[in-house]
C-alpha cells in the first residue's frame, strides 16, 4: 500500500484529526522531528508507524521518512491538518498508474487558511520555476506523491524549507514527467512554525533561492 510520510514538530493537536481520516489502504510514517508535545507518543497510539529524526529541518523529516518508506509509492503531506488525507488518492493514483512520475496537489485555499505574505512567496517563486524550466506549475504542492525509488535516486540534497523545491527542479533536469492535481487546503490546526509566519516565510525564501541560484 503507499506510504504517507508526515513530518510532524508539535502536531500532537492536529494528529487525531490527520491520521483518523487516512484511507484505509495508505500507510501513514510520522517523522517525530523533535516534537516537545508528545506527538510521537499520540501518533503511536493512533497505530501510525513513528520515526525519530533529532536532525531539525522540513527536508531531514521528509528524508528520514523516504529512507524508511518500503512500497513502490510514497506520498508526503503536511501534518498539521491543512490538507486533508482523503485527497491523497488523487495525488497517488496517476503515479501508481504510471502517467506520471512526480504529482503535486496545488492548494486551493479556503478563507484564512494561507496568509498573504506566504501566498504572495508562492506565487513569486512559482513565476521564477515556470521562468526557468518547461513546467507549468502554480503550486509547489505539500501534498505530493513519486516513486520511492525514483526519488532516493534524485541525490535530494537540502535539509531544510527548500526540500520541496529541489525535488521538482531535479525530476524536471532528469525528464520526469510532473504535474499537479488542485486539493482544498483550509486553516490549520494550532501555531504555524514554518510559513505561517514571516520569519519561517522568510527562511523558506532564503532556501528556496539559494537553490534557484
Amino acid at each position: 500500500m503507499p506510504e504517507v510520510i508526515l513530518p510532524v514538530l508539535d502536531e500532537a493537536e492536529a494528529l487525531p484529526w490527520v491520521l483518523g481520516r487516512m484511507p484505509g489502504d495508505f500507510s501513514p510514517i510520522v517523522v517525530d522531528n523533535g516534537s516537545t508535545d508528545g506527538s510521537g507518543a499520540v501518533a503511536a497510539r493512533l497505530g501510525a508507524r513513528v520515526v525519530t529524526e533529532p536532525v531539525r529541518g522540513f527536508g531531514s523529516a521528509c528524508w528520514a521518512g523516504l529512507t524508511a518508506a518500503e512500497d513502490d509509492v510514497v506520498c508526503f503531506m503536511d501534518a498539521d491538518g491543512s490538507l486533508d488525507p482523503v485527497d491523497l488518492p488523487r495525488v497517488s493514483e496517476p503515479v501508481a498508474g504510471g502517467e506520471v512520475d512526480l504529482m503535486l496537489g496545488a492548494r486551493r485555499a479556503e478563507r484564512g487558511a494561507w496568509p498573504g505574505h506566504a501566498r504572495l512567496a508562492n506565487r513569486l517563486l512559482m513565476a521564477e520555476v515556470r521562468r526557468r524550466t518547461t513546467l507549468s506549475l502554480s503550486d509547489l504542492g505539500p501534498m505530493r506523491a513519486a516513486g520511492r525509488a525514483a526519488l532516493l535516486r534524485l541525490g535530494l540534497a537540502d535539509r531544510r524549507s527548500g526540500w520541496p523545491l529541489e525535488m521538482v527542479l531535479r525530476a524536471h533536469q532528469l525528464g520526469w514527467r510532473v504535474d499537479e492535481v488542485p486539493v482544498p487546503y483550509r486553516p490549520r490546526t494550532g501555531r504555524s512554525k514554518v510559513t505561517g509566519t514571516v520569519r519561517g516565510t522568510l527562511q523558506a525564501v532564503g532556501d528556496m533561492a539559494a537553490l534557484l541560484r
